[in-house]
């Protein structure tokens, strides 16, 4: 009964997206991988906090044609609000869902005996002579997750291959230490394993049209891992997959990527008191006010997927200036300290991430003040929060 009011009401934490940092991260890898390339705009984890939908719809403007979800549900998601591009089901698929992703025209990665039989269900039943269900194969190569390799992958392909109305569309492997280091041996030798697997199907007739293997991190370092399509994640949203990618990317020369931050996390000052010095502040009495302190409180919490780990920590940007956390993080709240901060009043925005002014709050800040990686950081915020599509 309320869902006529959704629209006329103001959030009071949001998140924005803005429409020209991502058509300009995307127009940079268009540039790096050539135009024989093509590019999947990976919407796992909510496009990692962005907004699936928004960011499939900005995407599939600006010419992106591949998206990489994890379930069927986000797939589902993508085809109703009329995204027509080709989606492929990175995650695991439970057989049961088998019909339904072919029915919306999804792709999918198989690798169990149990999908296999679904499909030869399906297939002796009727259903895939009007539909064709398209597979990618996943190649273990050293990542120890999802996937075969070795004559257990070529018995399940000749299996898949032997279905009516299978098409086994794809095949790609994943990087176990391509991120996390500036050594990239064990990366080498996945990219042999990768082709020699391919090379073992092949082999057998069973020569796939899609092939790719490279994330952001091995898409800016090594040409050779692009095949013809590339999966974008974290690096389309303008941040960098980690600060080793980064070294070696300048070592080399290929760090010359303008990549810009897509997302600003934005709340509003609920109010402004005055605590005296010495004053406890929050749960615990875990801040303190060591002088005359003017807080403000803002409607925003670990609710929402600011860390109880900030407490006491970080900063926000409120008039273009750096306001320290006070006290523990609550459920759906928290304090900062706006001594400083001329005019403060109820009303203000109050940045949690991104840029205000010359000030800036990155997704690397919070990341390293909280023990944890920037993919984190924007992937845990809320979903329920609005995403506001910005220029």
């Amino acid at each position: 009964m309320f869902n006529k009011y959704k629209n006329k009401m103001r959030p009071k934490t949001w998140v924005e997206i803005s429409s020209s940092a991502l058509k300009s991260n995307l127009e940079v890898f268009k540039r790096l991988v050539g135009p024989k390339v093509g590019l999947m705009a990976v919407i796992k984890a909510n496009a990692y906090g962005h907004g699936a939908v928004e960011v499939a719809r900005m995407a599939e403007r600006i010419g992106i044609a591949w998206f990489g979800v994890d379930a069927v549900q986000d797939g589902l998601a993508l085809r109703e609000n009329g995204i027509q591009g080709s989606v492929l089901v990175m995650g695991y698929t439970p057989p049961e869902n088998l019909r339904t992703a072919i029915e919306s025209d999804l792709s999918f990665v198989a690798y169990g005996q149990e999908q296999a039989q679904e499909l030869a269900k399906l297939s002796r039943g009727g259903f895939l002579k009007t539909k064709r269900a398209k597979v990618h194969l996943k190649i273990e190569t050293g990542t120890m997750r999802q996937g075969l390799f070795g004559k257990e992958l070529v018995v399940f392909a000749k299996k898949l291959s032997a279905i009516k109305g299978v098409e086994i569309q794809g095949a790609y492997t994943h990087f176990a230490n391509i991120e996390d280091t500036t050594e990239h041996t064990f990366a080498a030798s996945q990219m042999r394993r990768f082709d020699e697997e391919c090379a073992r199907l092949a082999a057998v007739g069973i020569n796939v049209k899609v092939r790719h293997s490279a994330c952001s991190a091995a898409a800016i370092l090594f040409p050779q891992t692009h095949h013809n399509l590339v999966r974008l994640g974290i690096s389309m949203y303008g941040l960098w997959p980690s600060k080793e990618t980064k070294a070696v990317a300048q070592r080399s020369r290929r760090n010359n990527l303008n990549l810009k931050p897509v997302l600003a996390w934005k709340t509003t000052v609920a109010q402004v008191k005055t605590a005296a010095k010495g004053t406890g502040i929050g749960y615990g009495l875990a801040g303190h006010a060591t002088r005359v302190t003017k807080i403000a409180i803002l409607p925003v919490g670990y609710w929402d997927g600011y860390d109880r780990k900030l407490s006491n920590v970080a900063h926000v940007l409120i008039r273009g200036a750096r306001c320290e956390v006070l006290g523990r993080i609550c459920m759906n709240m928290c304090m900062v300290d706006v001594t400083d901060v001329k005019g403060a009043k109820p009303g203000d925005v109050a940045v949690l991430l991104g840029a205000d002014r010359r000030e800036n709050i990155s997704a690397e800040e919070l990341a390293g003040q909280i023990g944890t990686i920037n993919y984190e950081v924007v992937t845990r915020i809320n979903p329920l929060l609005p995403r506001i599509v910005v220029r």
